[in-house]
């Protein structure tokens, strides 16, 4: 990975953590249902940065591979990537202890996505070499 698509990547995961927190703040005082037992702040900068550092690594692979067909490859798989794992808050079982169970999933879809909105709307602000 070189240093550009690794700024990228640390850029994309602040900002995505940042966008979780604050809708995980904006959730709470609208539904008053309290999930940070499950989402807490910690966890969420952990798996946006996680999200997108690997990311970036599938960047610099496709990359490596690709040449010119890899960012129009990496946008599809990471988009489609990012669809599927809706699936994940949808299907989750929580702890008994947890209120308003059936509201999670109106918490932890919107955020499954963040990393992918993160890391396209970063692009423009790390531009590809020419050469």
């Amino acid at each position: 990975m070189n240093k550009k698509v690794f700024f990228h990547s640390i850029t994309a995961g602040i900002l995505a953590a940042i966008a979780a927190i604050l809708y995980n703040r904006i959730y709470f005082f609208a539904s008053e249902a309290d999930f940070s037992k499950v989402l807490n702040v910690y966890s969420l900068i952990g798996l946006n940065l996680m999200i997108c550092m690997v990311a970036g690594l599938m960047y610099s692979l496709l990359q490596k591979l690709l040449k010119e067909k890899s960012e129009i490859i990496f946008n599809f798989l990471f988009s489609i990537s990012s669809f599927a794992c809706v699936i994940i808050p949808i299907s989750m079982t929580l702890p008994l202890t947890i209120s308003f169970p059936e509201l999670f999933p109106g918490l932890a879809v919107p955020m499954v996505l963040f990393p992918a909105l993160a890391w396209f709307t970063t692009k423009p602000f790390f531009p590809p070499d020419k050469g």
